[in-house]
């Protein structure tokens, strides 16, 4: 039995299949993410290193932060980043919430700030064009994360998983997904976790590339969704 859901143009099938439950599925899944990823990051090493001195030339602080996200089976790793903020942002962050219930709201319904205070000159750069999120090459290599899953997310976000959080940490989460390509920071969170149970359920190599594609293709146009 199926459940059928549309999503502006995407549909979403929840099934009763599972198909990253399979270790082979997961093995070719594995095996794909260390290739393109090892190629990709030696392919734009040096792209990625004139970033790090750009960061490093225009704010305090290193050019690459970790934050800790919930991973495979529920594992804690550090999710690498180019940072695209202000030094001691946590303190920012907490002291303008305090003093805006609306920004308070947005945060604690979506996890983020479409106009965030603490974001840089040149992180509001990289954050549009997600060129922040390259340094998560290195968690692919390592193990931690996919090309293509789930997105990353924070402990206390897994009550807004409800009974979809099995899928979620059956898995590595993504660097993309298809959350990234759907709207991303505009979709809705409850959209979100729907779109990766999808995605969980009925993966295949072939989706991990067309998802790998399409990110692209969202990155280069003009209003990609991302802040």
């Amino acid at each position: 039995m199926e459940l059928h859901r549309l999503y502006s143009e995407n549909l979403i099938v929840l099934s009763v299949k599972n198909n990253l439950s399979r270790w082979y599925n997961q093995f070719v899944k594995r095996v794909f993410d260390l290739v393109v990823s090892v190629i990709g990051t030696l392919l734009i090493s040096p792209f990625l290193l004139v970033i790090a001195i750009l960061i490093k030339a225009t704010s305090p602080g290193p050019a690459i932060y970790a934050h800790m996200r919930l991973g495979r089976h529920g594992k804690m790793f550090p999710c690498y980043k180019f940072r695209s903020m202000v030094k001691d942002a946590d303190k920012k962050l907490a002291a303008y919430l305090a003093s805006n219930p609306s920004a308070k709201a947005e945060w604690e319904r979506e996890q983020k700030l479409k106009n965030d205070p603490r974001v840089t000159r040149v992180g509001m750069f990289l954050r549009k064009t997600s060129l922040d999120e390259l340094p998560q090459l290195f968690n692919v290599i390592i193990g931690d994360m996919s090309l293509v899953g789930p997105r990353p997310i924070t402990r206390s976000e897994v009550c807004k998983y409800g009974t979809y959080f099995s899928d979620y940490e059956m898995v590595r989460p993504g660097m993309t997904g298809l959350w990234q390509t759907s709207g991303r920071s505009d979709t809705s969170y409850d959209r979100r976790v729907r779109l990766d149970a999808w995605y969980v359920r009925n993966w295949n190599l072939w989706l991990d590339i067309s998802m790998l594609v399409k990110t692209v293709r969202v990155l280069l146009s003009k209003d990609s969704g991302a802040y």
